[in-house]
């Protein structure tokens, strides 16, 4: 893995701490992502759209209750990755989606571990209230590293992937992958419609 891909990877990280953990000043969502991902790949017309796409399939994804929607990073990092090595967006793109959705699952699980913490975090807090800077420090880069190891190892093999199936794709099949990426901002379109028009009564 090159020193450039390892740099997107801790760059991915960093901003998916922007979703919960830390910040939170929106710029991990995807519309602003993937701009940003265009800039280190140095193709920003390529990180913007997908970024909108992402944005247009997440946006009607609320975390609410138990709910972990999937990672907008996640889902412009893989693909821009992918692109940066030479692969179509129109593949990268998908694994970007199917990488968002196991991500959501490790949350989600890291999630449910992190809550049979919590006795053993409360004593020690209360035993030793300066520990807390401590503990929150090793919960933020628990995150990060989890988060880093996951994007290395989705673009590794994602992109081992592609290399391996290169020879076998036939022109047919990069049709259709074509063909479904240009749908995907009008599949999003039709899940904002009911919210327009909700607004509107």
């Amino acid at each position: 893995m090159s020193v450039s891909i390892i740099g997107f990877c801790l760059f991915a990280a960093l901003l998916e701490l922007d979703i919960t953990y830390a910040f939170q000043t929106l710029v991990s969502r995807p519309i602003v992502a993937g701009p940003l991902f265009g800039l280190l790949t140095g193709d920003v017309m390529a990180g913007l759209q997908v970024g909108i796409f992402a944005e247009l399939l997440l946006t009607d994804i609320s975390p609410l209750g138990g709910i972990i929607p999937p990672s907008g990073v996640i889902a412009v990092a893989i693909p821009m990755i992918l692109h940066f090595l030479g692969i179509e967006l129109y593949f990268g793109f998908f694994f970007g989606m199917i990488a968002s959705v196991l991500y959501a699952l490790l949350e989600t699980f890291m999630r449910k571990t992190r809550f049979k913490w919590l006795v053993f975090v409360e004593e020690k807090i209360v035993h030793r209230p300066t520990d807390i800077k401590r503990i929150i420090a090793a919960a933020l880069l628990l995150s990060f590293s989890m988060t880093f190891i996951f994007v290395s190892l989705m673009s590794w093999i994602a992109a081992n992937f592609m290399f391996a199936a290169f020879s076998f794709i036939t022109p047919k099949i990069h049709f259709a992958f074509r063909l479904a990426y240009s749908a995907v901002p009008w599949i999003g379109l039709t899940a904002l419609i009911p919210v327009f028009r909700m607004k509107a009564r």
